[in-house]
């Protein structure tokens, strides 16, 4: 992430790391402004709607091989993500290691679980995707699905970290942007005082 914050000279396709990241989303108008319910019930001034770039088979592609690149020597044997962005994710990343790809969905309020036949073996090592990183909610859900079963994760990969304060998942962390935004409790929201119409964006 270091990387990425200093503007270093790692390039995509002949742009600038960061650079081309914030292009991809803009050009897929996924960066919205104004008043947003968060799926973590907070609120907050700017929305990245990732399913805006996920529908570009392209963009999904260039970013999932930042992740892929990043852990390539980490002999991962599975790819897991949350439902729902994280399908499309775990798919590609598993498609460009050569490995599987799986899911996990909400079980009753607190928990997920590999259904549909999805299963870890023990040991196994396992690479968790998710698209945004807020408050980590998810991850977290999914981390817990796969140590049920004695999974071994080796690392979390996200399109973007907008947490506010850095997170410490008790494995490495690598996000193809760092960029943190500014979210409120519906109790103490300036958007609120200002009469700004509150959002719910499709998903959350």
């Amino acid at each position: 992430m270091k990387e990425k914050e200093k503007g270093e000279s790692k390039t995509l396709h002949g742009i600038g790391l960061t650079e081309n990241i914030e292009a991809i989303f803009e050009k897929s108008g996924a960066i919205l402004k104004g008043h947003f319910l968060l799926a973590s019930g907070r609120h907050s001034p700017v929305y990245w709607e990732k399913f805006r770039v996920l529908q570009y088979p392209n963009y999904t592609q260039q970013l999932c091989r930042l992740i892929t690149d990043h852990f390539q020597k980490q002999k991962i044997q599975v790819v897991a993500g949350p439902t729902t962005g994280g399908i499309i994710l775990a798919f590609e990343v598993a498609r460009q290691l050569g490995v599987r790809g799986i899911f996990a969905e909400k079980e009753g309020n607190q928990e997920r679980a590999f259904r549909r036949g999805f299963g870890i073996k023990p040991a196994e090592r396992v690479l968790i995707v998710d698209d945004i990183l807020t408050t980590g909610s998810s991850i977290r859900e999914v981390i817990a699905a796969v140590n049920k079963l004695g999974g071994t994760i080796i690392g979390i990969g996200v399109l973007v970290d907008r947490s506010e304060l850095k997170m410490d998942f008790g494995v490495p962390l690598f996000s193809c942007l760092r960029s943190e935004t500014i979210t409120y409790p519906p109790e103490n929201c300036p958007l609120c005082a200002a009469g700004i119409p509150l959002v719910r964006p499709g998903g959350g």
